[in-house]
């Protein structure tokens, strides 16, 4: 009972700090993000965080959220769990935010659900997969699918659009992303009717895979599935290439940056996405021709994903009648029922997103790697 006290009067004096920090700017409604904008994986947070401005200058331009200006304070956590429990911190208490985009992986976010769910503050992950993120409670959300629906989708792609038989899996044995994806895919594949005739795991940093990928190359596998991210799967395409393993290979959103990361390896490549920018869907054109105009770049998946949870947030917010208060605002969020750039998206009682995947091919345009849609799969 004393637990139970202690936590009901620390969570009270965190909304009273909560409080007393936005109060004094009436016409500003602050939204934290926190995103690996430097190491490893920084691709996929300046990524993200374009899509996030895009979205603020946007709905600014246009008058606010009911009059008032979204103020989007941005922290940089390296892609460290660690200093995401930081850059969550630095948000809630000093910036006074209650309403939190991030992080990108599923390590980072997963850091901060439980601060969050506790504090009452609103948390959408826009890109993190790890199924554990939304099980921390009632304010947690993602916009994104998780690894079992990717895992699955990438199991019947395999199986009924490339039509292969047998298929082999180098996976990550230390990585929840990695090994979420594994096993889902190994699932729906033998399910379908599939053979997986190699499952190899290597250790997160390693940088040789030879040893693997002969036994993999031993098994004459149709397909092999790397499920990572873009750093890793390049230099395990290069040795499979050089192997003499000319099968296709098939992985998740993680691969998303491999365009601008690698090379002719990575062809007859595919993986499962959040959205096309070749979709002739108007909201994705629209997007695609606004980030352009002001990036002079084709938006990938996580700036959409990033753009797609500002205007979450601010839909939330005015069917909530404009009031700010987070447990509104959740209960606004949960009836979320609408078209985005990433697709028509309404949210299942664990407040993952229902929406189905696109399957991206890697492809050639010129001198240059770039990505053709190839399918849209249910799992």
């Amino acid at each position: 009972m004393k637990k139970i006290l202690n936590a009901v009067l620390a969570t009270a004096a965190f909304a009273a700090v909560f409080s007393a920090c936005s109060k004094g700017d009436d016409n500003t409604i602050k939204i934290g993000g926190i995103a690996p904008l430097s190491g490893p994986v920084a691709v996929y947070g300046a990524e993200c965080k374009k899509g996030i401005d895009l979205a603020v200058e946007e709905i600014n331009a246009e008058g606010g959220v009911n009059g008032k200006t979204i103020k989007f304070i941005c922290e940089d956590d390296e892609g460290d769990s660690a200093k995401s429990v930081s850059a969550y911190k630095k948000l809630t208490t000093q910036d006074g935010v209650h309403m939190v985009i991030g992080s990108l992986t599923s390590g980072c976010s997963l850091s901060i659900t439980n601060l969050a769910q506790a504090n009452g503050v609103i948390q959408i992950a826009p890109a993190a997969t790890a199924v554990d993120i939304t099980k921390a409670g009632n304010y947690i959300f993602r916009a994104c699918y998780t690894d079992p629906f990717q895992g699955q989708v990438c199991g019947r792609f395999v199986k009924d659009y490339l039509g292969l038989e047998n298929a082999a899996v180098l996976y990550d044995a230390q990585n929840d992303y990695s090994v979420g994806l594994t096993e889902n895919f190994v699932n729906r594949f033998v399910s379908l009717g599939g053979k997986i005739v190699a499952q190899e795991s290597y250790a997160t940093n390693d940088k040789d895979f030879n040893a693997q990928l002969t036994k993999i190359k031993e098994a004459n596998p149709q397909v092999v599935f790397l499920p990572d991210y873009y750093g890793t799967v390049s230099l395990i395409a290069k040795q499979l290439r050089a192997q003499g393993i000319d099968t296709p290979i098939v992985g998740a959103d993680g691969w998303d940056g491999l365009t601008s990361n690698a090379g002719d390896e990575v062809l007859n490549g595919y993986y499962s996405n959040h959205y096309s920018s070749d979709s002739e869907s108007p909201a994705v054109q629209k997007f695609v021709q606004s980030f352009k105009a002001k990036y002079n770049e084709a938006p990938n998946s996580f700036a959409a994903l990033g753009y797609d949870s500002v205007y979450i947030l601010k839909d939330a917010i005015i069917a909530a009648g404009g009031d700010e208060n987070t447990a509104k605002v959740r209960d606004a969020l949960e009836k979320t029922n609408g078209d985005y750039v990433t697709g028509h998206l309404s949210f299942d009682e664990d407040h993952n997103p229902i929406k189905p995947a696109v399957m991206i091919k890697l492809v050639k345009d010129g001198d240059a790697l770039s990505t053709a849609y190839e399918a849209t799969v249910n799992p």
